[in-house]
C-alpha cells in the first residue's frame, strides 16, 4: 500500500511545473523561460499555435522529411516491391513515398507486391490525417485574432482639474475600430503583513473612464488619485523601493474579424514620470480641420518647462 501511495505522488510530481525563477529587472518582474518555444514539449499543439512561422516551418519540413524517410525504409525491407524502380536505391522509394504520402501518383512507378500495398495503404491513410492536421493548424494560426494597440513609452503623474493624476496614452494601430473597448488597470507592489509575511499585492485602479464604443485613434488613460487609489500618499521613491509596477489590460471586439483581441502592457515604477505632462497631439488646420500627430505620441514635457 505504501509503495503505490509513493509510486503514484512521485507520477503526480513529474506533471508539476519544475522551479520558476523570477528575477526584477527595473522595476519589472519577469518569469525567466516564459514564451520559450521548446518548454511545450508536452503541449504539441500549443507549441505549434505560439512557436514563430520560421520554426513552424521548419518542424512542418523536418516531419514531412522524417515521415517520408521512414516509409521508404519500409518499401526498402521489401525488397524489390516498386515496379521500375532501381533495385535496393534509395533515392527512387524514397520519392515514390513523397508521391503516394501527397497523393500525386504520376503512375513511373508502383507498387506490384501485397507487402508494398499494404505499405502504400497505412502511408495513405497517414497521408490523408497529416494533411487534415497541418491545413487546420495553418488554419488556426491565420485566424487568431491580433490586436495593433500602442501604448506610450511611459506614464506620467501631473494635475489634472486640481488634482494628481496617472494618465497614459494608447492608440489602435490599425485602420478599423476596436468596438466595446475595456481598459484595466492593475498596481502591483512588494507589501509585508503585519504578521511579517511578504506578498506581492495586486490593486485595481478606478478609471475615470474605463470603457468605449468605439475605440479607433487615441485613447488616454485617467486614474486620479485621491484618498482612495492605492497610490495615495506615495513617491516616485516609495514606487521603485516596493518593486511597483502598472499593468494594463485592454479588450475588445475587432469590427473587421468580429472576434475579441486583447492587448497588454506595463510600466515599471521608472517608466512612471512625476510632475510631467503629455505633449498634445491634436492639432487645427487653418481652415478648421483636425488632425492628430502621432510623431509626438510619446513625448512629455516637465511642468517647469510649461510654465
Amino acid at each position: 500500500m505504501k509503495f503505490r501511495v509513493k509510486r503514484l505522488l512521485r507520477k503526480q510530481q513529474q506533471h508539476l511545473l519544475p522551479r520558476i525563477h523570477i528575477q526584477v529587472r527595473d522595476g519589472k518582474f519577469e518569469i525567466m523561460g516564459m514564451g520559450v518555444w521548446y518548454s511545450y514539449w508536452r503541449d504539441p499543439y500549443h507549441l505549434l499555435l505560439t512557436i514563430s512561422w520560421t520554426g513552424f516551418l521548419i518542424l512542418i519540413c523536418v516531419f514531412y522529411v522524417t515521415i517520408n524517410a521512414v516509409f521508404a525504409l519500409a518499401y526498402l525491407l521489401g525488397g524489390d516491391c516498386i515496379a521500375n524502380a532501381r533495385p535496393g536505391s534509395f533515392l527512387d522509394v524514397f520519392f515514390f513515398s513523397v508521391q503516394t504520402l501527397a497523393s500525386i501518383g504520376y503512375g513511373a512507378m508502383y507498387p506490384k507486391t501485397t507487402y508494398a500495398n499494404i505499405i502504400v495503404t497505412i502511408e495513405a491513410m497517414i497521408g490523408l490525417v497529416g494533411i487534415a492536421v497541418m491545413t487546420g493548424l495553418a488554419f488556426a494560426r491565420f485566424s487568431r485574432p491580433t490586436a495593433r494597440v500602442m501604448f506610450s513609452r511611459v506614464a506620467v503623474i501631473t494635475p489634472h482639474d486640481a488634482k494628481p493624476t496617472l494618465m497614459f496614452r494608447t492608440a489602435n494601430q490599425r485602420r478599423n475600430m476596436i468596438l466595446e473597448a475595456q481598459m484595466r488597470v492593475y498596481l502591483m507592489r512588494d507589501e509585508v503583513t503585519a504578521e511579517g509575511q511578504f506578498m506581492r499585492r495586486i490593486y485595481d485602479l478606478k478609471l475615470l473612464r474605463n470603457q468605449t464604443p468605439s475605440f479607433s485613434l487615441s485613447w488616454s488613460v485617467v486614474h486620479v488619485i485621491d484618498e482612495f487609489s492605492p497610490l495615495y500618499g506615495m513617491t516616485e521613491e516609495s514606487l521603485i523601493q516596493t518593486n511597483s509596477m502598472l499593468m494594463i489590460s485592454l479588450s475588445g471586439i475587432d469590427e473587421t474579424v468580429t472576434q475579441v483581441v486583447h492587448a497588454r502592457h506595463s510600466y515599471s515604477a521608472k517608466e512612471i514620470l512625476w510632475n510631467n505632462r503629455f505633449v498634445d497631439i491634436f492639432h487645427e488646420t487653418h481652415d478648421g480641420h483636425r488632425y492628430i500627430d502621432y510623431n509626438r505620441f510619446h513625448d512629455v514635457l516637465p511642468l517647469d518647462e510649461i510654465r
